[in-house]
């Protein structure tokens, strides 16, 4: 089965504790990400970055987080360190680099259609953080016919509560989310 990896949202504002949007337990997902990403790189799979970006002035980002972005401090904005991914898993020059704006990196992304081209049917998916773009790509990739996989390890959340919240609701859909070690890519 074809296989891609979607790395979700690992940039400086979500990962770095200085980050001005830092999402607690990020960091501590940088490992297993790269452990997932070499095996990616070694079977020569592709890869996407998927990242999100928004606008200095606020006016593209969520209606529900407008106000607060624009008290400041303002995060992810193009240009900015804190817009940048992670040093440790910075794209290399064959993997592509998806620009969100919402939650899910399907939402008026070129991301399915990438995938369709590239015969993709199983999509491993991790990041940062659960109940925000990891859900609503792994909802969307469903809703899209991708087999789909969330890696427990390479995704974090806020709190190990939210996390089990939501791998119950993404496995009751049947999104499997599995551990490292349960990585496989046999059809």
């Amino acid at each position: 089965m074809n296989t891609a990896l979607l790395i979700i949202d690992m940039q400086n504002d979500f990962v770095l504790p200085s980050g001005s949007a830092h999402i607690p337990n990020a960091c501590e997902t940088i490992p297993a990400i790269c452990r997932i990403l070499t095996i990616f790189r070694e079977r020569k799979l592709p890869v996407f970055h998927v990242i999100r970006s928004y606008r200095a002035d606020g006016s593209d980002i969520e209606i529900t987080r407008r106000e607060a972005f624009m008290a400041g401090p303002t995060y992810i904005v193009p240009g900015t360190h804190g817009a940048q991914i992670v040093d440790e898993l910075q794209p290399a020059e064959d993997e592509y680099v998806i620009i969100k704006a919402r939650f899910s990196a399907f939402f008026a992304t070129e991301l399915d259609l990438i995938l369709r081209r590239l015969r993709i049917e199983r999509v491993v998916i991790c990041g940062t953080q659960y109940p925000n773009c990891i859900r609503a790509t792994a909802f969307d990739s469903l809703s899209h016919g991708y087999d789909t996989a969330v890696v427990l390890e390479g995704t974090s959340a806020a709190t190990p509560e939210v996390a089990a919240a939501n791998i119950y609701d993404l496995r009751k859909v049947g999104i499997r989310c599995i551990s490292l070690s349960e990585l496989t890519f046999d059809a």
